[in-house]
């Protein structure tokens, strides 16, 4: 009588995934090499290699593989920052921005953009306030395109929300594209669609709470969704350097023109007083530009903040004192910090840091804490290589505005 045999193991027609690690290090590889611009055997050329970072990153947003996409930002974070800064911006283009074709052949883009508000107010915003003023809402949901924001046949939907950054954050690279879809299929198909992910992400305001008599600045974000089509002229920004130049200067001056119009009704928007609040403007962007750029306001507003501070605990005048800047290695980040100087030399009165993330370019961010420095009246700034132990500047030149 024959043995019984084990049968043999059944094979997949499925190949297994790739781990996240191994998928986030293809990514930030990919983004070395293209920042390098490494000629290496089997990379094939600077736009073949920007085609396969860009064909991984889609692929990995399709599969909602955050964990590769944000992993892969960390490794670069480490290795080298104009990679990190790439390979970051690319993934947020991507995640920001959804290509669509119809059955008849049309294409489509649909980006998610941010319009980033400062709120000063008496006590802070209050949540059971905002957004009770439906004809409010109405009007700057349909102003974009009389102020010539977007084109004639572009499409614009605005959440009726204003988030705070926490809720920003908790929007993933794949959230945002699936909050895309669902936007997209509402505006194609000219009727509301269920939207759980939009209305899912609109999860309530947290942080600071403020005393009725206290002075309170707070950022909040506008989202919404522009549709267009790929062929719409109203978008192509010119090739030339001039031309694009004054595309982009023509359209910040239209958004100008637009925030004066738009912020009494954002103020009715916000609270049941909106005499009592005032509404100031970072400039509309793409989502994560947006973010950022709201970020980074209120981390300088920050710094400002405390140097006041302190030069009003010294009984300081701001012209009678002098700043020194130098970045400073705190292992994890890059700290930069502020000494403040009397004319007359001596030790520094006092002394406010600010991180700034591996991945910055901390040129550009070394010349933001200047210029905003400035803005307070100190009688100048100053860029060091570091400071001594008994904090003076060392290696100091005197800064001059760009």
């Amino acid at each position: 009588m024959p043995k019984n045999k084990r049968p043999l193991p059944r094979t997949s027609n499925n190949p297994r995934e790739p781990d996240s690690a191994s998928q986030a290090q293809e990514l930030a590889d990919l983004a070395l090499a293209i920042a390098e611009r490494e000629e290496a055997p089997g990379f094939g050329s600077a736009d073949e290699r920007e085609e396969e970072l860009l064909a991984a990153v889609r692929k990995l947003l399709r599969k909602k593989r955050d964990d590769a996409l944000y992993e892969a930002i960390e490794i670069a974070r480490y290795t080298d920052p104009e990679a990190c800064r790439l390979l970051r911006g690319r993934i947020e283009e991507e995640a920001a921005n959804l290509r669509l074709r119809r059955e008849d052949g049309s294409e489509y883009e649909i980006d998610a953009f941010l319009i980033p508000l400062f709120v000063r107010s008496p006590g802070g915003l209050q949540a059971e306030q905002a957004f009770q003023d439906p004809d409010a809402f109405e009007l700057v949901a349909t102003s974009f395109h009389p102020a010539g924001l977007e084109s004639a046949g572009g499409k614009v939907v605005l959440v009726q929300h204003a988030y705070d950054l926490a809720e920003i954050d908790h929007i993933s690279y794949s959230t945002l594209q699936e909050m895309l879809r669902e936007a997209a299929s509402s505006l194609l198909e000219k009727k509301l669609q269920p939207a759980p992910t939009i209305e899912a992400s609109v999860r309530g305001w947290t942080g600071e709470r403020f005393a009725p008599d206290e002075s309170a600045l707070e950022l909040r974000f506008l989202l919404g969704f522009s549709l267009k089509r790929l062929d719409d002229p109203f978008y192509a920004v010119p090739a030339d350097e001039a031309g694009a130049d004054a595309w982009y200067g023509a359209r910040e001056e239209r958004y100008r023109s637009w925030t004066m119009q738009a912020a009494p009704l954002v103020r009715r928007l916000l609270a049941a007083d909106p005499d009592a609040i005032h509404v100031d403007f970072l400039y509309q962007d793409l989502f994560y530009g947006a973010k950022e750029q709201g970020v980074s306001e209120l981390t300088t507003l920050g710094v400002l903040s405390d140097v006041a501070r302190t030069l009003s605990a010294k009984d300081l005048d701001a012209d009678r004192v002098h700043a020194a800047v130098a970045p400073l290695d705190a292992g994890e980040h890059i700290v930069l910090r502020i000494n403040l100087y009397a004319l007359d030399g001596g030790s520094p009165w006092g002394s406010v840091e600010t991180p700034v993330d591996l991945a910055a370019d901390l040129g550009a961010e070394i010349d933001n804490l200047c210029d905003a420095l400035l803005s307070l009246g100190l009688e100048g700034v100053s860029v060091a290589t570091g400071f001594s132990e008994d904090g003076h500047a060392e290696g100091a030149e005197p800064y001059q505005p760009g």
